[in-house]
């Protein structure tokens, strides 16, 4: 598990869930793996399971006024939100929380860089058939969602979450221009990219990306992103135009 360092320069992730195990096996490898390893970000999963006060650890309860499945407790949510709050220290601010729920806003790349400039921020995995609404209406912040489909639990989501934001936070990738150049950071979608053989299978790389000249290959690659997001993303290509309207 990566463990947690105290407040700084670092962003601080803290994932409250059922699951700790899945999350930190997903987020412990690639590159949120070796920008924790770099101490660039932390992250802990923290098992809501560890605040109940039941024998058997039991989280959830039938819903009142009836209804399928089970939903989660207030109070292990409460203990454990308490809990990490006391340990980033900061009484004077209220770290940002999020709950992952396919009722809320859905989430893309202006998110991602809202949520990059928190020093902490707490993302709440729900499961079952959701959470008390008391909790959520006593710490959450912002409800957001990944698209429009149900999962088994908030892991994935949150994952995600975390992994679109780390690629924003300073030194993180390799190459921070690449954070720079992908989809979404203009309006546009990513240009289509090549690598090592120039000829493969009877298919050659665009001559211009040989040729050294860096403003045609800059001039070719925003004509062919302008392309790609008419194509595959009308509705932010029209979005587009319009800024370009509005600049102009």
């Amino acid at each position: 598990m990566l463990m947690f360092h105290k407040r700084g320069n670092r962003m601080n992730f803290h994932i409250m869930t059922l699951f700790p195990e899945m999350v930190m096996d997903g987020l412990n490898t690639s590159i949120t793996g070796r920008a924790c390893k770099q101490g660039l970000i932390n992250i802990e999963a923290v098992n809501i399971r560890d605040f109940t006060d039941e024998k058997h650890g039991h989280v959830d309860d039938y819903p009142y006024g009836g209804g399928a499945g089970m939903v989660m407790q207030p109070m292990p949510i409460y203990k454990c939100y308490n809990h990490i709050v006391e340990k980033i220290g900061n009484p004077d601010k209220k770290p940002k929380v999020v709950y992952m729920t396919p009722q809320g806003r859905t989430f893309n790349q202006e998110i991602a860089k809202e949520y990059s400039t928190e020093d902490d921020l707490i993302i709440l995995c729900g499961h079952y058939e959701g959470v008390d609404e008391r909790i959520l209406e006593m710490i959450v912040d912002d409800n957001i969602s990944i698209g429009d489909f149900v999962l088994t639990g908030g892991e994935l989501p949150a994952m995600v979450v975390v992994d679109a934001i780390s690629r924003l936070v300073p030194g993180v990738l390799n190459n921070d221009v690449s954070a720079q150049t992908e989809s979404f950071e203009d309006g546009l979608l990513e240009y289509p990219q090549y690598t090592r053989p120039v000829e493969f299978m009877g298919k050659r790389v665009p001559d211009v990306l040989l040729s050294g000249h860096h403003k045609n290959i800059e001039a070719y690659r925003l004509e062919e992103a302008v392309k790609r997001t008419k194509e595959r993303r009308p509705d932010m290509y029209e979005k587009y135009i319009e800024t370009k309207e509005k600049r102009s």
